[in-house]
Parts: structure tokens; sequence; C-alpha cells
């Protein structure tokens, strides 16, 4: 069940195709902004939603 080098040809490819990408997200915030406003989307989202099933009760 050996694959010969098909693996180590499909690593170099995957890597010369990633290779111009960025490791790191390019929004220059840091972990903890990121956190945050990742945090207060989610609220707003929930609020949205609360309200929509509030407006459904009614």
């Amino acid at each position: 069940m050996t694959r010969g080098n098909q693996r180590e040809l499909a690593r170099a490819k995957n890597q010369k195709k990633n290779s111009d990408k960025p490791k790191q997200r390019e929004d220059g915030l840091t972990h903890e902004q990121r956190k945050q406003r990742d945090a207060d989307i989610m609220r707003q989202k929930q609020m949205k939603k609360a309200e929509a099933a509030q407006a459904i009760k009614s």
C-alpha cells in the first residue's frame, strides 16, 4: 500500500501554490482586538435574532 513519491509531489505542488499567500491575516488587529470584534458581531446577531423572535411572538 505504498504510494511512492505521489505524496511528496503533491506536498511540493501545494507548497508552491501557497507560497505567495501570507500565513497570518493582514487586518492589522491583535488577537484580543479580533476576539472583541467577533464578540461584538455575535452579540449584534443574537440581538437581531431575539428581536425577530419577539416580533413573531407578538
